[in-house]
């Protein structure tokens, strides 16, 4: 139980930090006056993090010598969704989702 919990709190931090970054680099692109005009704050962030999140899988990979697989590629794709979310609406839309999700299943 303590190894999952130990990997449960280095997912959030990923992510955590991932947001933050996203969130940076949203912030930097909406100064800029053409592309703030041109591209919706939520498409900007979602780009940004499906940027940001495969590089940083890539870059993790290669400090741990592990081999990427499709299904990493394919849980970096859901992990970039998730990124955008939190950049975009905080850890509070997440987590009553989150609720939501988890009183749905006990119903059953």
């Amino acid at each position: 139980m303590s190894i999952l919990m130990s990997d449960l709190s280095e997912v959030v931090t990923v992510i955590g930090v991932l947001a933050f970054i996203t969130s940076c680099i949203t912030e930097v692109l909406k100064q800029w006056k053409w592309y703030d005009r041109k591209v919706p704050t939520e498409m900007s962030a979602v780009l940004v993090s499906m940027v940001v999140t495969p590089a940083t899988l890539i870059r993790m990979a290669a400090y741990y010598n592990v081999v990427i697989d499709w299904y990493a590629c394919f849980a970096c794709v859901i992990a970039a969704f998730i990124v955008a979310l939190v950049s975009m609406s905080g850890w509070e839309r997440v987590m009553d989702i989150f609720d939501r999700f988890m009183e749905k299943g006990r119903g059953r």
